[in-house]
């Protein structure tokens, strides 16, 4: 049927009374508080500028924070690994340290939508957007990220499992906040993780499931010591399958762990029919599939192969 294109999302145009490019964070935080509540943070756009031209929210003014020092730096510091709040997912997909010690998220970045949308597309506007199968939150959830807010009142700190509140919402107050950095913990000795994807096809196109999985075994290389295992949209925010987490500890490398740890994952996921995404009873058969391939690759990192 015919559409005017006045009608499509991507024909119509930003209805802004100001523009901003703020210098420095201070600068930024008074210009998101003079707006009070009526201005949104900005910085590659692949995820603002479409809800407002599909009018999902209006705000007077954009704050473009891209010109801001120091907020595109990936980082270690220790054991610990801070990623700014312009770092985009090419940058981070590229990065020798994040391939070495958190490859499950460079290979999640490294999925997002197109060359172009990676290249102008921030890890910390994937967060932001708050949705629950998001390629960069999925792994970050695994890796036990934690991100730092700031605003005009001072600066907080939230686990990234506390900061997804519902479908599109987070933690954060998008019209006064910013999200200036993520860290999380960097894989060791002993230590693996895997990101898989099902999608129907391998680029431009939303996933219909994501998981990621972290585990660390004990000195002997044997027993599963820790696990996290991550998965999106199987809730209405990412998620964090703690039945299957708390099976693993302790259990030793083997097949059979592996195969009732992923069972616990569909048991405990909740997809919805979808036309997009699949129906719910296919979606969890496809997280076992997913859960198993992604512990036994994290496992054979760790220095374990599944027998």
């Amino acid at each position: 049927m015919a559409q005017a294109f006045d009608g499509l999302h991507w024909w119509r145009d930003l209805e802004l009374a100001e523009y901003l490019v703020p210098a420095t964070l201070e600068e930024a935080l008074e210009m998101l508080a003079r707006y009070g509540g009526r201005a949104r943070v900005v910085a590659g756009g692949t995820d603002v500028v479409p809800a407002l031209r599909r009018r999902e929210y209006e705000v007077e003014a954009l704050v473009d924070i891209t010109r801001l020092p120091g907020l595109d730096q990936i980082e270690q510091e220790g054991e610990t690994i801070h990623i700014g709040a312009l770092v985009t997912h090419a940058q981070a997909a590229a990065s020798a340290l994040l391939r070495e010690r958190a490859g499950l998220l460079a290979r999640g970045c490294g999925a997002v939508g197109s060359p172009q949308i990676r290249n102008v597309g921030t890890l910390a506007g994937n967060l932001v957007s708050g949705q629950p199968a998001a390629d960069a939150s999925i792994p970050l959830l695994a890796l036990g990220a934690e991100v730092t807010v700031v605003s005009a009142q001072g600066q907080r700190r939230l686990p990234l499992g506390e900061f997804f509140l519902d479908l599109g919402r987070t933690a954060l107050d998008p019209g006064r906040e910013i999200l200036t950095r993520i860290s999380f913990p960097a894989l060791g000795p002993g230590q693996g993780g895997n990101f898989q994807r099902l999608a129907k096809r391998k680029a431009l196109t939303l996933p219909m499931l994501v998981c990621a999985v972290k585990v660390a075994l004990d000195p002997s290389r044997r027993v599963i010591r820790e696990a996290a295992v991550a998965l999106g949209p199987v809730a209405p925010v990412p998620w964090r399958e703690r039945h299957c987490e708390e099976f693993l500890r302790g259990a030793p490398v083997t097949i059979e762990t592996i195969g009732r740890a992923a069972e616990l994952a569909a048991e405990h996921s909740d997809p919805r029919d979808s036309l997009l995404r699949g129906s719910r009873r296919y979606r969890q058969e496809m997280v076992k599939v997913l859960v198993r391939r992604a512990l036994e690759q994290a496992c054979a990192q760790a220095g374990c192969a599944v027998e």
